[in-house]
């Protein structure tokens, strides 16, 4: 049992050995104030996204419903027809 606590010990410091190094290798010696713009560079830019998504479903559900408007403009209206001789109305 100790040997597989040990082992486990031995893989997470490595893992936080690399990140630091990775962190440090990327943003240097201010490495807490680059993490903070970092994750408020994240947020814009999910914002952003967001926006985007929004925008383009808006235009997307515009256009399609003047689309649908412009194509029912278009239609031609549909009359009612008898066929057949016509009998004169009996008011006369």
């Amino acid at each position: 049992m100790s040997g597989s606590y040990y082992g486990t010990q031995v893989i997470e410091s490595v893992a936080v050995r690399r990140r630091r190094l990775r962190e440090a290798w990327l943003f240097g010696q201010d490495r807490a104030k680059n993490t903070l713009k970092e994750q408020t560079g994240k947020l814009f830019a999910s914002v952003m996204i967001g926006v985007l998504a929004c925008a383009g479903c808006a235009g997307v559900s515009y256009f399609k419903s003047a689309s649908a408007k412009e194509k029912e403009k278009n239609q031609p209206t549909t009359t009612q027809t008898t066929t057949g001789p016509v009998s004169p109305s009996p008011n006369r």
